[in-house]
C-alpha cells in the first residue's frame, strides 16, 4: 500500500523509519556510514536535516540493504519494512516429503492446525484412515526393515483423530475408491481381503467420527485436484511428491480454500452418501 504524504512529511518519516531501522540492526551513524562506504557525516545530515530533501536513490538502497528494509519502506511507499524477496520467502516454503506414513513435518502442521477446520484431497487413501494391513502392504515396499516401527509411530499420531479435537473435510475422485475394490490401477495386487477389510473400517470410521470426519467424493472426469490440505487459515500444503508447498499468506490459503470448497460443492457422493457407498464397494472387494 502506497503512502500519500507530501514531500517534507515523506522526508520526515524517511528519517524516522530509518533510525528505527538502525536502533533495530545496532547500527550506530558511523558504522552504518562505514558499511555502506559513506562519511559520517553523511548519515548525520540525513537524520538530522529539517529539509524536504531526500538522499539520493543509491545512498537509499545501501541503507536498506544493510538493515534489512525495503527501499519502499523507508521512502513512505509502503507499510511494511519486508523486503519483496523476504516477504515471499516467509509465505512460501518448500520442504522435503518423506515416503513415510505422516511425516514429522505433515504431523507438526496437524498439532499446530488444533481447533481449525482441516481440509484435505488425499494422494490415494487418506493415511489417517488406513488399516494397519493397509499400511503394510503399501509402504513396506519403501521402508524395508523399519515398517513395524514407522507403523507404529504412524499409528500413535494418526491417533490425533480419535481425540475429537479435529473436524476433518475429505474430497477424493470418486474413481480412487472403485480402483481399490476393484484392485486396479495403482492397487493391483492388493488382496481381497486387506481391500475388504479397508472398505469396512473407511465405513465405520465414517460413521464413528461424523460430522468431525466428513468424506465427500467427485467426478475426476469433470473436476481435477492435486493433493492438497488446508490447515484453517493458517497455511495451504501442496503435495508434490518429493516435496510439500507450503503457503501461509491469506490470498494463496484463501485460493485453495476456494478450490477445495468447489470440489465439496460439485461432489457425486456427499458424506452421507458414503456408507452405502462402501457398502457396495465391499462387496465389490470380495
Amino acid at each position: 500500500m502506497t503512502l500519500n504524504i507530501d514531500k517534507r512529511d515523506r522526508a520526515d518519516l524517511f528519517r524516522q523509519r530509518l533510525s528505527w531501522a538502525m536502533g533495530q540492526a545496532g547500527f550506530s551513524q558511523a558504522g552504518l556510514a562505514r558499511h555502506i562506504g559513506v562519511n559520517r557525516s553523511t548519515i548525520s545530515q540525513v537524520l538530522t536535516s529539517g529539509d524536504a530533501r531526500l538522499p539520493n536513490a543509491q545512498i537509499v538502497g545501501e541503507c536498506a540493504g544493510a538493515l534489512g528494509v525495503s527501499a519502499d519502506w523507508l521512502l513512505g511507499l509502503s507499510d511494511r519494512p519486508e523486503r519483496a524477496a523476504d516477504m515471499v520467502a516467509a509465505s512460501v516454503t518448500v520442504s522435503e516429503a518423506q515416503r513415510a506414513l505422516i511425516d514429522e513435518q505433515i504431523y507438526n502442521w496437524h498439532q499446530e492446525a488444533k481447533g481449525y477446520k482441516i481440509r484435505h484431497v488425499p494422494a490415494t487413501l487418506p493415511d489417517m484412515l488406513k488399516t494397519r494391513d493397509m499400511l503394510i502392504w503399501e509402504y513396506s515396499p519403501h521402508l524395508g526393515r523399519s515398517t513395524e516401527a514407522a507403523i507404529q509411530l504412524a499409528e500413535e499420531r494418526l491417533g490425533i483423530l480419535r481425540t475429537g479435537e479435529l473436524d476433518i473435510e475429505i474430497a477424493m475422485p470418486l474413481h480412487e475408491l472403485r480402483a481399490f475394490a476393484r484392485a486396479e490401477g495403482y492397487y493391483l495386487g492388493a488382496p481381497a481381503k486387506m481391500r475388504r477389510d479397508q472398505l469396512i473400517w473407511l465405513r465405520q470410521a465414517h460413521d464413528q467420527f461424523f460430522p468431525s470426519l466428513r468424506i465427500s467424493l467427485y467426478d475426476a472426469q469433470q473436476l481435477y485436484s492435486a493433493p492438497i490440505t488446508v490447515f484453517g487459515p493458517l497455511l495451504a500444503v501442496l503435495y508434490l511428491g518429493s516435496h510439500y508447498l507450503a503457503f501461509r499468506d491469506t490470498e494463496r490459503i484463501r485460493i485453495l480454500t476456494r478450490h477445495f470448497d468447489g470440489l465439496i460443492k460439485e461432489a457425486l457422493i456427499t458424506d452421507r452418501d458414503i456408507p452405502k457407498l462402501l457398502q457396495d464397494l465391499e462387496a465389490m472387494a470380495s
